[in-house]
C-alpha cells in the first residue's frame, strides 16, 4: 500500500490568511525595536560643542537619529541651526537638506 502525500496543499491554508502573515511581520519588526536612550545634560553639552566645532571649521557630521524605535545615521554638513524651534538643518548633498529635531538625536560625531 503506497502513501499518498498531498504535497504543498497541506500548507496552502497559511498563505490564504493575509492577516496571519501581516501579524507575523509586525511581530518580527516589534522584536527589533529599541527604547529611546536617555541623553543626560553632559552629553547634550558635548553635542553642542561638536556642532559648534563643525560649524566653525565647516566639517561634516554624522548624526544618529532615533525614530519610532529604530535608529538611522545621517552624514552631511550643518547648513542652519535654529535654537528657537530646536532644529538642525543638514545638507546631505548639494541642494538636498534634511531637518532634524534635537530631541531625536542620540549620537553626534564630527567626521574628519
Amino acid at each position: 500500500m503506497a502513501i499518498r502525500d498531498r504535497g504543498k496543499k497541506k500548507w496552502q491554508f497559511a498563505f490564504g490568511m493575509p492577516e496571519l502573515i501581516k501579524a507575523q511581520r509586525n511581530l518580527w519588526i516589534d522584536q527589533k525595536r529599541m527604547e529611546k536612550p536617555i541623553i543626560d545634560d553632559y552629553e547634550k553639552e558635548e553635542f553642542d560643542q561638536r556642532i559648534c566645532y563643525a560649524l566653525e571649521h565647516n566639517l561634516p557630521i554624522k548624526v544618529t537619529i532615533w525614530t519610532d524605535g529604530f535608529s538611522s545615521d545621517i552624514t552631511g554638513r550643518i547648513h542652519y541651526l535654529n535654537p528657537i524651534s530646536y532644529q538642525l538643518r543638514i545638507e546631505l548633498q548639494r541642494g538636498e537638506f534634511r531637518r532634524i529635531n534635537f530631541g531625536d538625536v542620540i549620537d553626534l560625531s564630527v567626521v574628519d
